[in-house]
């Protein structure tokens, strides 16, 4: 008798723990289901150490809340060497600027920098973000965007005939990838655009008999550009930086030079140093693609009337970050 009791007791139990099991399962579940929805997305960090790889703005977006303060510095041209110290001694050029992040993935700037007196106003945004540890979302893509107005004197008119040709804008699409966590590359075409285009008169011959003069632009209004950007992390605080620009666009005359710039970053989590070698020399993005007059590769020596090595500039850029 009691061995059917104890039977009639364990089929019982089992009986609950098959019916509990049944009811939990669904539970548990919804539960893992729910939690993997709602797991955070992991995205790649410090992909750049900067706003900044020399002359071109980085994929990088600074956090909301983050006041940004940049010191841009270039020199003069290497090529007149210890008479000037190698460019160290003659004109510079230099911009200080201002941006802040007032939501997340947005930062809106403003500048101003000493050749022509140019002031500046930007805009960047991160449109997408490179997860980490995923090929589902491998590159981040950031849109920049920067317009600019000449401040400099004309009371003669012979520069700016309107107050509109004072006027330059700067569109870019800045696709990166952090490969591993020492290197990141980025690609970023650009299209600049100038309100004002000096032009020349031409005599066209129209037939064997009739000839006319015409105006002809010298350079056109919109111009597109490429830059390739890479950065190796030698230590945890100093990087390897190179830079390439090169001009698409094909003008009738004053066709721009590329840009090749390299240098070394040292920095922290709240300051940028930079120190490189480039051909860059404006400090505006529109301004140094449309009008680059220094080639990378050579140069007229005008004493000994001879071409010679890359003409090339000695700068620095500085970056401070505060969080408000």
């Amino acid at each position: 008798m009691k061995t059917k009791i104890n039977i009639v007791n364990k089929l019982r139990f089992a009986l609950w723990v098959v019916i509990i099991s049944a009811f939990s399962l669904p539970a548990f579940s919804q539960e893992t289901e729910e939690t993997m929805v709602k797991a955070p997305k992991k995205y790649a960090k410090n992909t750049f150490e900067s706003v900044w790889i020399i002359d071109n703005q980085t994929v990088m977006v600074p956090a909301k809340g983050t006041l940004e303060f940049d010191i841009l510095h270039r020199f003069g041209t290497v090529k007149n060497g210890f008479d000037d110290l190698w460019g160290l001694f003659a004109p510079s050029n230099i911009r200080l600027g201002f941006a802040y992040a007032p939501i997340n993935n947005l930062n809106l700037g403003l500048g101003l920098t000493k050749e022509k007196q140019i002031v500046d106003g930007s805009l960047k945004y991160a449109i997408i973000k490179q997860l980490k540890d995923s090929w589902k979302v491998p590159v981040s893509i950031t849109y920049y965007g920067n317009m600019s107005y000449d401040l400099k004197k004309d009371p003669e008119g012979t520069e700016y005939k309107y107050e509109t040709d004072r006027l330059r804008f700067f569109n870019q699409l800045i696709i990166a990838s952090k490969i591993t966590e020492k290197l990141s590359i980025q690609v970023a075409p650009s299209l600049s655009h100038q309100n004002f285009v000096q032009g020349f008169i031409k005599k066209v011959q129209l037939d064997s008999v009739k000839s006319e003069n015409q105006v002809f632009a010298e350079m056109k209004h919109d111009h597109f550009a490429l830059a390739f950007s890479g950065r190796y992390k030698v230590t945890n605080s100093m990087a390897i930086m190179v830079n390439y620009d090169q001009p698409i666009t094909i003008h009738t005359a004053n066709n721009p030079n590329p840009n090749l710039s390299f240098g070394l970053e040292l920095g922290t989590s709240g300051h940028s140093f930079q120190i490189f070698a480039g051909n860059y020399y404006f400090l505006n993005p529109q301004r140094n693609n449309l009008f680059n007059s220094n080639n990378p590769l050579k140069y007229t020596d005008a004493a000994n009337n001879k071409i010679t090595g890359g003409n090339f500039i000695i700068g620095f850029n500085i970056t401070r970050l505060w969080s408000l």
